[in-house]
């Protein structure tokens, strides 16, 4: 019982991540906004140490602000190409 339940387990995994890069393949902009996400908040980190007399706090505040922004960023850049890709591009009939 217990190696059909991690069996189960394993291919359900496997299925979500079939999944995921089917998703990502069709919005590119996700994964974009993910790694622009994490590139951020490693930079931050990063500086955390040289942020010299600034408050932590504001130091956060900060970097959540650039991180969102950028995701958001992504976000309207992938809806507008989508926007585009679905009445602009399409071929006349």
């Amino acid at each position: 019982r217990d190696q059909k339940e991690i069996l189960q387990a394993i291919t359900m995994s496997t299925d979500t991540g079939i999944q995921t890069y089917r998703k990502a393949k069709e919005a590119l902009f996700v994964p974009v906004g993910i790694a622009g996400f994490a590139a951020i908040v490693a930079y931050g980190l990063y500086k955390l140490k040289s942020r010299r007399n600034t408050k932590m706090s504001i130091h956060l505040i900060h970097m959540r602000v650039a991180a969102q922004g950028f995701v958001v960023g992504a976000m309207t850049v992938g809806m507008g190409y989508s926007v585009y890709r679905e009445f602009w591009a399409k071929p006349k009939p």
